[in-house]
């Protein structure tokens, strides 16, 4: 199976607490969600946080404990209401009608959760699921891990179309500084070896994260830092949004029809710029790093900037070499980017020049479970790094997020090269 790398081939108590710490925190980062706030589907991109709750659980249900023939399924209806995209298992309900299944409600929804995690844990602390079977809990892991910065990135869209911008979490404002000023890091070109390893020792990745390769960079620098929001209202003061010469055509077209004039979230009222963010809408911080802006945005500032983006080769190995610092990953307290900082994965994904394709050598595993990454490889950005709502674990300098050039509910910045 190529779809993750091995895990420890043997069940132990570590692996269903594992399984259990996951799954703690999604109800976490929905405890304070009522019912009415975990139905609706604010656009078609995202998803309602109780379908969220239940597609993780069906994940693990579908590809694990069916394999089981003594197991009795909880609801054979969920497999066509909480399948996504796996045409492999079946028909399943429209992506962009999910808001409207009110049944099962979200009671209804914790007791499949409950359901399922009991099941879970009988069959790892019984020893009863075999080598590939293990490997598919820790994809489920990591997928409800993928899950839970998703339901945030739902849930702040949701709640940014409401009229009274509520908070999801309370908390204070952060107080005012200046960043540090923009510097550069040299790195020498050469041949380099990008992708996460293979092998039973292996840390866990996604398939698309491998085979290791090699590959040629040239010599390039890349910035210490994220580009900060006090950056981008000079490209906005220069007419960055409105000068055809610094966008991709597609780019063009797209902010004419959208009528974009600012990253999403952003509004101008009584001479300042404030931003929605999950505690609300809050004036905008000068010294975070921007968020929310599509890959057409961050090309069009590189653009401006006198440089470009990287690619994600360059960015991973810039990455590797800049040690183990993180900035500001999944807090639920805070779920909000920190300030620019030096460190390279935390506070805001980081748009690359790279299309999102597969590695030299790259098979995706057989199966529906195989449908996973690789049916994507198609009109999508590579992302690297990791966001303020990616969980604390699920990061790492291999990472390959990805999405459509024009995505901005995603917490999406950029970082210089030339």
């Amino acid at each position: 199976m190529s779809i993750t790398n091995r895990v420890t081939p043997t069940s132990t108590p570590t692996q269903a607490g594992r399984f259990l710490d996951v799954r703690a925190l999604t109800d976490t980062l929905t405890a304070n969600l009522s019912a009415e706030d975990q139905t609706p589907q604010s656009m078609t991109d995202a998803s309602p946080a109780k379908w969220h709750r239940a597609h993780v659980t069906w994940f693990f249900e579908e590809f694990i404990l069916r394999a089981d023939p003594s197991y009795a399924v909880y609801d054979e209806t969920y497999r066509y209401l909480f399948n996504s995209y796996y045409e492999a298992v079946g028909a399943r309900h429209p992506r962009p009608e999910r808001g409207l299944v009110t049944r099962p409600g979200v009671a209804d929804i914790a007791h499949y959760r409950e359901y399922v995690d009991s099941a879970m844990v009988d069959a790892l602390e019984r020893g009863a699921l075999d080598d590939d079977l293990l490997a598919l809990v820790e994809l489920g892991c990591n997928h409800e891990q993928q899950h839970q910065e998703l339901l945030l990135m739902d849930i702040k869209h949701l709640f940014s179309t409401h009229a009274f911008a509520p908070a999801y979490v309370d908390r204070e404002a952060d107080d005012a500084e200046v960043s540090e000023p923009l510097t550069w890091r040299s790195l020498s070109g050469g041949i380099t070896e990008i992708g996460a390893h293979r092998g039973p020792d292996a840390a866990f990745a996604y398939d698309n994260e491998g085979p290791r390769h090699r590959v040629f960079l040239e010599d390039f620098e890349i910035a210490e830092r994220a580009v900060t929001n006090a950056e981008w209202l000079e490209f906005m003061a220069d007419d960055g949004y409105r000068r055809p010469e610094l966008w991709l055509s597609d780019g063009w077209a797209h902010i004419h029809e959208t009528g974009w004039q600012a990253p999403e979230y952003w509004q101008y009222s009584d001479g300042e710029w404030t931003t929605f963010t999950l505690s609300g809408r809050r004036r905008l911080a000068l010294d975070e790093p921007v968020v929310h802006v599509s890959f057409y945005e961050a090309d069009a500032y590189a653009r401006w900037a006198g440089a470009r983006l990287p690619t994600e080769f360059e960015w991973e190995a810039a990455a590797a070499t800049a040690g183990e610092a993180r900035g500001q990953l999944l807090d639920p307290a805070r779920c909000h980017p920190g300030r620019a900082a030096t460190s390279m994965v935390g506070d805001v994904w980081e748009w690359t020049a790279s299309a999102y394709l597969p590695y030299p050598g790259f098979v995706p595993a057989n199966g529906a479970v195989g449908e996973y990454n690789g049916k994507f490889m198609c009109d999508q950005h590579v992302l690297r790094g990791a966001s303020a709502v990616t969980p604390s674990g699920h990061e790492r300098v291999t990472y390959r997020n990805f999405f459509p050039a024009p995505a901005r509910w995603a917490f999406s910045g950029l970082r210089l090269a030339r």
